[in-house]
């Protein structure tokens, strides 16, 4: 295998950038971008690398988000080839970073190639916007640059983000939305003490029970035809020194809100406050951080132009669909720019022995390119 989409993929994957790293990715797909008559600009915010390279003007504005940071392996002896070194076996290449997103950022860039070769043709302006902070907080990957291309007037009409957004084949599941993620951290303070001697209404786990019960009973009647409803899941809950015959002195209940557009982060707090208020608790603290806002669903040209890539260049129709997690996209989404994913099959994203079948790999780059040609051309 020597195409030039495999070999831009496998250079990637080598690259150990595992957040904030980004291991000379950047650096490598900048010389080509710049050589390709893109107009690159090198964004660094902390730790953490930021790529926006453009082409063309005016509009409509399609910028491709994607990232080149990776999560950790985990034990490289887990893995049947190593990690960061880049295999064939079976029809398909492994690395992390394979499916999520090193493929479809190597398809990207020669997306973009072959559309700046030809921009005469065009009617608007093409943009390619890479972080290293993807997988980790992301306070200095997207959520920085999207300031700065608001100062530029640079802020796009739509967003294409190369996520790995397919279930069973390439193509047949892309994100036309996210719903909004809420962390949420409840602690309750009592009094620790021996446990022969400790007064019941002293224990945080005692006072909390209650209303522990009450929060994973919640209901929200939210759902519609694009979103399922919202729910929330108890993803910690801490107290204790550890032994068995002592109480705890404090209680820390973490929790997370998957929320859609129907149910705003603010409205939800004011639910959850007033769950408090109910139970009142003497010592209790409630702190809230939303990481992702809801957007979506999209519904405009760039849809059209994804489906209609996808039903002619692989042969069937795509299901929209607003599941799974996060992505950079919570950056444009909510802001009202039409915001939609498109990448490969995700089974085997953040495993071991992460992979992409060769024939979705070369499919990629075509089909990007078809996507950019519908909208810009």
């Amino acid at each position: 295998m020597t195409s030039e989409v495999f070999a831009l993929a496998s250079s990637l994957i080598e690259r150990a950038s595992v957040t904030p790293d980004d291991a000379g990715c950047q650096g490598m797909l900048a010389r080509r971008l710049e050589a390709a008559g893109m107009r690159v600009e090198s964004l660094r915010f902390g730790d953490v690398d930021n790529l926006f390279a453009t082409v063309g003007q005016g509009g409509p504005h399609l910028l491709m988000l994607g990232h080149t940071d990776v999560v950790p392996p985990g034990p490289a002896d887990q893995w049947t080839s190593p990690p960061f070194s880049p295999t064939v076996r079976d029809g398909m290449l492994f690395g992390r970073g394979a499916a999520d997103m090193k493929s479809s950022v190597a398809a990207f860039v020669l997306a973009a190639e072959s559309f700046a070769s030809a921009s005469g043709a065009s009617t608007g302006r093409l943009s390619i916007l890479l972080t290293s902070d993807e997988e980790g907080v992301a306070a200095d990957g997207v959520r920085r640059v999207v300031p700065w291309l608001e100062d530029r007037k640079l802020l796009p009409d739509h967003v294409l983000v190369g996520e790995p957004s397919s279930s069973a084949r390439l193509g047949d599941v892309i994100r036309v939305g996210r719903r909004g993620s809420i962390q949420a951290r409840l602690t309750i303070v009592g009094e620790q003490g021996h446990t022969a001697y400790a007064r019941p209404e002293d224990n945080p786990v005692h006072q909390a029970a209650p209303l522990l019960a009450a929060l994973t009973s919640m209901e929200f009647d939210d759902g519609d035809d694009a979103f399922p409803p919202t729910r929330l899941q108890v993803s910690n809950v801490r107290a204790g020194t550890g032994v068995d015959n002592v109480t705890p002195g404090m209680l820390e209940i973490m929790f997370n809100l998957r929320h859609n557009p129907n149910s705003p982060a603010d409205e939800l707090k004011a639910r959850i406050e007033a769950l408090l208020d109910q139970h009142a608790l003497p010592d209790c603290r409630l702190d809230w951080r939303v990481s992702g806002a809801a957007f979506g669903p999209a519904d405009g040209k760039l849809l059209e132009a994804v489906a209609s890539a996808v039903r002619d260049n692989l042969g069937l129709e795509t299901r929209p669909d607003t599941g799974g997690g996060t992505s950079d996209g919570r950056f444009f989404g909510p802001l009202g720019i039409e915001t939609v994913e498109l990448g490969p099959v995700n089974r085997t994203i953040h495993k071991v022995d992460e992979a992409i079948a060769l024939a979705d790999l070369e499919r990629l780059p075509g089909l990007y390119l078809a996507v950019i040609e519908r909208v810009l051309r």
